[in-house]
């Protein structure tokens, strides 16, 4: 399609408020610390945290994967999203209260208390790979071939326009900026999710749909259905109950309770309460995706089946045939906010990771204005690294596949198993954590919530 001239400005008055209220936010702040910079002052109150959480995690994958999903399987594919509940109630009860009185900046100085220096070096470098290859890559390049069909963009000129106005805020704000901006975009992108799910529903008596039933009459077998049960119509392998069930706390724990994108924004938080009641915020947040994300696709499914000809053409047909102009424009924005908060979150957690973790480790009398520096000049260098990967996602077959395969079998086991086995036994020792093992060993679990290393041997 065409862009329209109306929706084109509201795209592009989007794009320079979210850059204005970016550096808007810290304005007050004449010179960063450390602190300020990287944990927004540990002043954020749960609102913040919770919405911040939230938009991290949803990017454009979600909105285009999701409505994909919900055309090609049905609901079921929105297990991924309510079991995400589950991981981030145990993140609230479980991790926050450890992490919260540790007074740590990130994941990897919490291994470092826990096992070892080299754990603390290990995990930092496997956050900022998995963050510039999946959570920066991958999403620069669904936007692109998101904005592509919808617009006719070309995809360089899209990745680059994003990727500047997102830095730019990101660099010179830290934490606080992201976290507001992504505040404000968790609204956008909640709102445009419903848009489209409402007036998808309203044309549903134009096909003749009056009734839940005549809904369920005119979608494929289980296509509305939670559950997938083996020997059913409509029966998806890669959905059964068991493989949610079984499968996605292990994907879960890595990414909600250690991942440096997720943790940062609980350890900016005000006091302990803030830290939980965001977590748990975010988690009520994650019950809306399957009504406003999945079902899009079903109903794409049963009011343009006739004209769509691939599962990924589901969100895009909407757009094109129910919203008018100006409405597009908003769409439009809640596909950018989707992806640049996502990003923003990526860049300034690697960010954070170079400098506390690797140069603050390398250099240990580094000082606070150095350290801001550092995370500045990395964020731009991990952002360019990754624009340049990001034209590589096509290698992964469909996006949403490429988001979930990566992690899942290089990421998530080892630092799901360290983290359980480190916080639910005492007794696990130093070499537990990385290989080739040392011959050190970590005291018992004491009650502050750390373990110092001995150099006495295992007993």
């Amino acid at each position: 399609m065409t862009i329209a001239p109306v929706d084109l400005v509201v795209i592009v008055v989007y794009l320079l408020g979210i850059l204005f209220v970016g550096l808007w936010s810290v304005r007050k702040i004449k010179r960063h610390t450390s602190e300020s910079y990287f944990l927004a002052n540990r002043n954020l109150k749960w609102p913040v945290v919770g919405a911040a959480l939230f938009a991290s995690n949803i990017s454009t994958i979600h909105l285009v994967g999701l409505a994909e999903s919900g055309f090609g399987i049905g609901m079921v594919v929105g297990n991924f999203e309510w079991m995400a509940c589950f991981t981030i109630i145990l993140l609230s009860l479980v991790f926050v209260p450890i992490y919260f009185k540790s007074r740590i900046t990130t994941l990897p100085e919490f291994m470092e208390r826990r096992y070892s220096p080299a754990a603390r070096t290990t995990l930092s470098f496997m956050f900022i790979m998995s963050a510039m290859l999946i959570h920066i890559g991958i999403s620069l390049y669904a936007g692109a071939a998101v904005f592509e069909r919808f617009f006719g963009i070309p995809p360089l000129a899209s990745i680059a326009m994003i990727s500047i106005i997102t830095v730019i805020y990101t660099a010179v704000g830290g934490l606080r900026a992201v976290v507001v901006t992504e505040t404000l975009q968790t609204v956008i992108l909640l709102g445009g999710a419903v848009l489209i799910t409402v007036i998808a529903l309203t044309r549903l008596p134009d096909v003749g749909i009056d009734s839940y039933a005549d809904l369920l009459e005119a979608t494929k077998p289980n296509q509305l259905s939670m559950i997938h049960v083996p020997g059913e119509e409509g029966f998806d392998p890669g959905s059964i109950w068991y493989g949610f069930l079984l499968g996605f706390p292990i994907l879960g724990l890595w990414y909600w309770c250690t991942d440096q994108t997720i943790v940062q924004r609980v350890l900016g938080a005000g006091t302990l309460r803030d830290a939980q009641h965001g977590a748990l915020f975010a988690a009520l947040l994650k019950i809306l995706p399957p009504f406003f994300m999945v079902l899009p696709g079903v109903l794409a499914y049963v009011l343009f089946r006739d004209i769509i000809a691939e599962p990924t053409d589901a969100l895009p047909t909407l757009i094109t045939e129910l919203l008018p102009t100006g409405l597009i424009g908003i769409m439009a924005a809640a596909l950018l906010a989707a992806l640049m908060s996502t990003i923003a979150a990526a860049v300034n957690s690697t960010g954070t990771l170079v400098a506390v973790d690797i140069a603050k480790h390398f250099r240990p009398g580094l000082s606070e204005g150095s350290q801001v520096r550092i995370g500045r000049i990395s964020s731009v260098v991990v952002m360019t690294v990754a624009i340049a990967w990001s034209t590589q996602g096509d290698k992964f077959g469909s996006i949403f596949e490429a988001i979930n395969k990566m992690p899942a079998q290089f990421i998530a086991p080892p630092i799901a198993t360290v983290l359980l086995w480190g916080v639910f036994w005492a007794r696990s020792p130093c070499s537990s954590a990385s290989w080739p093992a040392s011959s050190s060993s970590c005291s018992t679990w004491a009650s502050s919530g750390s373990a110092e290393c001995s150099t006495s041997p295992i007993p």
